[in-house]
Order: structure tokens, then C-alpha cells, then sequence
């Protein structure tokens, strides 16, 4: 499962209303892709639909899909929002990542 904060999910609700998704009924899609500095990085957006392979959860409301080999990546990951001067946006806390980057974007296992 990938859970949303609270913080996450005000900001997931605003970024989808300003782009023209719903978030009670569309989803936010999160995966893994090659690259970053560490060799992998995260990849999040907005989805209106689900496919085959994916995973769905809703966690704090907010619907989550993660194609199943990006799952194995993620499972157990908090998806977190950092604002205020130093913010960073949108964090990911892995429990599988052994090393991130210095700008959180990236990891490895």
C-alpha cells in the first residue's frame, strides 16, 4: 500500500483541480522509472483512468494507481508534501530505498 499525508493531500486536491482532474473520482499515478543520480527516480501525475497492471488504493482519500513492477519498488512508501522556504514539493518516504540522492528524487536499492 502507498499512503498519502495530510499534507500531500491538500496539495494533491489543489494541483488536480488547477489541471482539471477530480480527486473523488480520478487518480494520482505514481511509478519508478530508470534515471536520476541514485538509478531510479520517482514519476508522479494525474490519471483519469486505471489500467490492466495496475494497483489501485485510496489512502486519506485520495486514489492512488501504481503499475504493479513499479509496486514492488514502492509498497510501503509515505507520499509526503514539503512546503515553506526550503520546501522540496512532493517527497517520497521509501522503507526499500538503501540510498536517495541529495535532492530526494532519486534512489536505489
Amino acid at each position: 500500500m502507498i499512503k498519502v499525508s495530510d499534507t500531500a493531500k491538500k496539495k494533491i486536491i489543489n494541483l488536480m483541480e488547477d489541471d482539471g482532474f477530480d480527486a473523488a473520482r480520478d487518480y494520482v499515478r505514481v511509478g519508478v522509472k530508470s534515471g536520476g543520480c541514485s538509478g531510479l527516480s520517482y514519476d508522479l501525475k494525474f490519471d483519469k483512468e486505471i489500467g490492466e497492471n495496475d494497483k489501485v488504493f485510496e489512502d486519506n482519500n485520495i486514489r492512488v494507481a501504481v503499475e504493479k513492477k513499479s509496486f514492488l519498488y514502492l509498497a510501503g512508501t509515505i507520499l509526503e508534501f514539503s512546503g515553506g522556504l526550503n520546501g522540496k514539493g512532493f517527497v517520497f518516504n521509501n522503507p526499500n530505498a538503501n540510498r536517495t540522492c541529495g535532492c530526494g528524487e532519486s534512489f536505489s536499492l
